[in-house]
């Protein structure tokens, strides 16, 4: 049978692969087998045909023994979820939106995307809610991403994309350091390019408070308090003025404001950096001058610098270390985010962002509304401003002041929130919820309207890689009967509501709408199509027409300022939002494993991965485990001032002391986010996911003290 080139549906490299339909019987494909096996594609560059033990096993949940295949309601008699037609589920979810709206008017109503939706559906669900719900509130899971990297990268270059760069380029370049990033365990196809790095005779140098498999395989490990990376870029940046290893030409011919940012750095010298991060100044030197005296170099970062309450001063801080040393802007050297999402990047360009329009264009600029308003035929007057980020919308969920009717598509916030047993609260307040999905999640198990969605391998739309290559998921079966694209949804509901043109559910259609909307703004697509991307591998923006050839390098000639010039930053080290105290002595961090991703929901549903990450733990080094009399696999009671979580212990000496670790993939008693701190970034809105404090004891123990 014929195979059908696609890509990945987890993490933001979008690795290339081939799925090969099964031959079928005359009953069909039985309901526990996927449809399809995945096979290599060498010829896609990211990968080159590697694929990670979830790109393996992604083709086994099409299976429809694992995902949802008709749309449920809540039942009014019972409360339970049963089984209803399209037109039933249809109905009654245009009637919860509408029902708010008249009763509550329209900021009543709300949407929260995902960021694995394809660039279509994102744009689709941006302008549904603008267009045919009025509504300023729609944000998505993507502001618990990546926020703090593209504010911080707006603000310094202009313009937001992960990687200013193709991956292909760390390959070749003298020094990276990674700060708060986990290749080996979250990207492993992504490790290749780090050790061929290596193996050129780069130096790798990584941050991280514990010893992760990517911090094995460098050259210097810095492990700094959790939410001390802040200190830490400064203290460096302190060391690169002091020692004579500035590139003042540089600094004099493109950029601006460095006389701040000096300021700000010789305010934290080494012996303060010291005492805040705990790194030793010997070590902090040895990263300078491996850093400073590499030719090329890039900073990466990812969640563990950036998901906290200073993120973006944290990331900005990183920048003004490339930028004093000249390794911006150049071939081989620059500052990069490790997009976390399949979809983190497209994601965040094209709507679905509670202040963008599609392009990277702003809803508070006249011009962007009036261009994106001509685009959509409707009186840019009518398109509503900036509403609340992710958590704010989350947080208000069922309040007087908040959203009354929620939709989500692709999300699982009950999981992936900070604060999470309160967001559940929140969601079970409100007067409607309709969750689009493709599996049962722990969000759409509390909602009146369930909406089985196709998966990856059943519907063509693009993605946008964190390179800034526009990809193509192709589809390679259809959908199981009863199974619906969310273009189809979404163009449905539209009818119900009254707007009965303008959401196709051709993704092609949609893709060449976008284009338009794209056009002349930052994240420019106009030049990009579907015939073009399989036949390039991917086209990587801006490309403003179809004769130009794509921008895998950015700002070799002017960074995407008005002056064509580099903005360094001015901010000083601040604690955490929350730092131990008697009463919670310890720092809690968390992250991810390598066998499951994001909240889960679906990873948790193959066998294979559970195998091989089970549940949650939580990582505790050796010397705490003998202060607390902690023992390998006793159950922890892990308590914050939101809540506690239950889980087994872990003992390693690859975590701090004064610190614990746990994943944050599961529901149940052992949810991480049931613990984690809201307190969000002013710039980006990004909560502060990677520290907060936290006491720790055996559960027995914890449980006669309650």
């Amino acid at each position: 049978m014929t195979p059908t080139d696609t890509h990945c549906p987890y993490c933001a490299l979008q690795c290339g692969m081939r799925l090969r339909p099964r031959p079928t019987g005359p009953g069909g494909t039985p309901p526990a087998a996927p449809p399809v096996d995945v096979e290599e594609r060498p010829g896609f560059p990211v990968n080159q045909g590697a694929l990670c033990g979830k790109g393996r096993t992604a083709p086994a949940l099409l299976a429809r023994a694992l995902r949802l295949t008709a749309p449920l309601v809540r039942d009014a008699q019972d409360g339970t979820l049963r089984e209803a037609s399209w037109d039933e589920a249809l109905d009654r979810t245009a009637d919860g939106l509408r029902r708010a709206a008249e009763r509550h008017g329209n900021a009543a109503v709300g949407v929260f995307g995902g960021g694995g939706l394809t660039n279509e559906k994102a744009y689709a669900l941006g302008k549904f809610a603008r267009v045919v719900l009025r509504t300023p509130n729609i944000d998505y899971n993507g502001r618990f991403c990546m926020s703090s990297a593209a504010t911080a990268h707006r603000a310094a270059f202009g313009v937001d994309r992960g990687l200013p760069f193709p991956l292909e380029d760390i390959a070749t370049t003298g020094c990276v350091v990674l700060v708060g990033a986990n290749p080996a365990e979250t990207m492993p196809p992504a490790l290749r390019y780090f050790t061929r790095m290596r193996e050129a005779g780069g130096r790798l140098i990584v941050v991280d408070p514990r010893r992760t498999r990517t911090a094995e395989q460098a050259d210097l490990h810095l492990r700094p308090v959790p939410g001390t990376d802040l200190a830490l870029a400064l203290g460096m940046l302190h060391l690169v003025i002091a020692d004579g290893h500035l590139d003042k030409d540089f600094i004099a011919t493109r950029t601006t404001g460095f006389e701040g940012a000096r300021a700000t750095a010789m305010a934290h010298w080494p012996e303060r950096v010291e005492q805040i991060t705990g790194v030793p100044v010997s070590r902090l030197r040895e990263a300078v001058r491996m850093f400073a005296g590499a030719g090329t170099g890039m900073v990466l970062t990812a969640r563990g610098s950036e998901q906290h309450s200073k993120g973006t001063d944290t990331v900005r801080a990183w920048i003004n270390l490339c930028l004093a040393t000249g390794k911006a802007g150049r071939p081989g050297s620059g500052y990069g985010c490790l997009t976390g999402q399949g979809n983190g990047q497209g994601g965040r360009e094209h709507g679905q962002k509670a202040d963008q329009l599609p392009g990277y264009r702003s809803l508070t600029d006249p011009a962007d509304r009036a261009h994106v308003a001509a685009v959509w035929g409707v009186d840019p007057d009518s398109l509503p401003g900036p509403g609340p980020s992710a958590y704010e919308l989350l947080d208000r969920a069922g309040t007087p002041d908040g959203t009354r009717a929620l939709l989500v598509m692709g999300s699982n916030p009950v999981v992936s929130a900070p604060r999470a047993a309160h967001v559940t609260e929140r969601l079970r307040a409100l007067d409607f919820l309709a969750v689009s999905d493709v599996v049962l999640s722990e969000t759409a198990e509390l909602a009146d309207v369930v909406l089985p969605a196709a998966q990856w391998a059943e519907e063509t739309g693009t993605t946008t890689n964190l390179e800034g290559r526009v990809i193509l998921r192709q589809a390679a079966v259809p959908p199981p009967p009863g199974v619906r694209t969310d273009l189809t949804l979404l163009k449905e509901l539209a009818a119900r509501l009254g707007t009965t043109h303008g959401f196709p559910d051709d993704p092609q259609e949609v893709f060449d709408e976008l284009r338009r909307a794209s056009a002349g703004g930052a994240a420019d697509y106009a030049g990009i199509d579907y015939a073009r991307i399989r036949a390039e591998n991917g086209v990587f923006w801006p490309c403003p027409d179809p004769a130009h050839p794509g921008t895998p390098r950015l700002f070799l000639d002017r960074f995407a300022t008005p002056d064509g010039r580099a903005r360094f930053a001015r901010a000083g080290h601040r604690p955490q939002a929350e730092e131990p105290d008697p009463a919670y002595p310890l720092h809690l961090t968390t992250g991810r494993v390598t066998a499951q991703y994001q909240s889960g929901a679906q990873t948790r549903r193959i066998a294979e991965l559970n195998a091989a990450a089970p549940g949650p733990f939580v990582e505790l080094h050796p010397h705490l485990a003998e202060r607390l009399g902690v023992g390998e696999g006793d159950v922890l009671a892990v308590t914050s001032r939101r809540g506690r979580a239950l889980a087994p212990a872990r003992i390693t000496a690859a975590i701090r002391p004064d610190t614990v670790f746990m994943p944050f993939h599961w529901d149940g008693p052992g949810r991480a986010n049931t613990l984690t701190n809201p307190a969000l970034d002013p710039q980006s809105r990004m909560p502060e996911f990677k520290v907060c404090a936290v006491r720790v004891e055996k559960a027995a123990e914890a449980e006669a003290d309650a």
